[in-house]
C-alpha cells in the first residue's frame, strides 16, 4: 500500500500525554510515519519555523502531505476518518452512542481536572516523580473522576467499551497520574489503569520517553 507522507511533531522529552494520544492513535492504525521533536524548554513552539506548522503553537501536530492539524482529540477524529476500519483498525466504538461517549470522555479529560494534573503532573507518568500530598481541592478532583468512571467501566470489563478505544488510553492517562504515585484509589480502578498502560502502543510510547531520562 502506498501511504500518504506522515509527520508526528512531539515535545521532545516525550512527556506530552497529548502527544501520546497521537502517537498511539498512529500507532494502533498501523500507519507509517516520522517522529519529530520540538523542544518545549526553549520555546521551539513558538519559533517561526513551527509557528508555520502548528495553529495553536502546541503539541502534538500531523502533517499528512499539506495538511497540518493540531489537538490532540481532533487528530484522533481525523485519522479515524482518514484511515477507516475495517481496512484499519477502529479508534472508535463501533456503536453510534458509544462513539459519543468516548468524545465526550476525551472532551472532559481535557477541559477538567487541573487540581490533579498540577500535583500529579506528567514527571509522575513519564519519570516515576513524587510529589506533596494531594490538596482537598485536588482530592476534590479525584473524588469526582472516581465517581464517573465507576459508572463508565462495566464490571468485569477491562475497557470502557467492551473493546479497546482511544478513550480508554486518554483516561488511563488521568488515573495513572495517581495510580504510578500511590493514591488510592479502588482496586477495580487501578486494574484498569494498569492494564491499559500495558497496551503495546503505550508501551512503544514509553520507551520514547524512557531514553529521554
Amino acid at each position: 500500500m502506498n501511504y500518504p507522507s506522515i509527520t508526528l511533531w512531539s515535545d521532545s522529552s516525550f512527556f506530552s500525554p497529548y502527544a501520546m494520544s497521537a502517537y498511539v492513535a498512529l500507532t494502533e492504525k498501523g500507519i507509517p510515519f516520522t517522529l519529530k521533536r520540538v523542544d518545549l524548554s526553549q520555546n521551539q513552539q513558538f519559533a517561526a519555523a513551527y509557528r508555520e506548522l502548528s495553529l495553536t503553537c502546541r503539541v502534538p501536530t500531523l502533517q499528512i502531505d499539506d495538511f497540518l492539524l493540531s489537538e490532540s482529540s481532533a487528530i484522533s477524529e481525523y485519522l479515524e476518518e482518514r484511515f477507516p476500519a475495517p481496512e484499519f483498525e477502529r479508534l472508535y466504538p463501533r456503536d453510534r452512542e458509544k462513539r459519543a461517549r468516548a468524545r465526550e470522555i476525551q472532551a472532559w479529560l481535557r477541559s477538567d481536572f487541573m487540581w490533579i494534573r498540577q500535583e500529579r503532573p506528567t514527571e509522575v507518568l513519564f519519570a516515576g516523580e513524587r510529589f506533596s500530598p494531594l490538596t482537598a481541592s485536588a482530592q476534590q478532583a479525584v473524588d469526582k473522576l472516581v465517581t464517573a468512571v465507576e459508572r463508565l467501566l462495566p464490571d468485569g470489563q477491562q475497557n470502557l467499551f467492551g473493546e479497546w478505544s482511544i478513550a480508554d488510553t486518554d483516561l488511563a492517562v488521568m488515573l495513572n497520574r495517581l495510580v504510578l504515585h500511590g493514591d488510592p484509589l479502588p482496586a477495580r480502578l487501578q486494574h484498569y489503569a494498569e492494564f491499559q498502560w500495558q497496551r503495546a502502543s503505550v508501551q512503544l510510547w514509553l520507551a520514547e520517553s524512557g531514553k529521554n531520562r
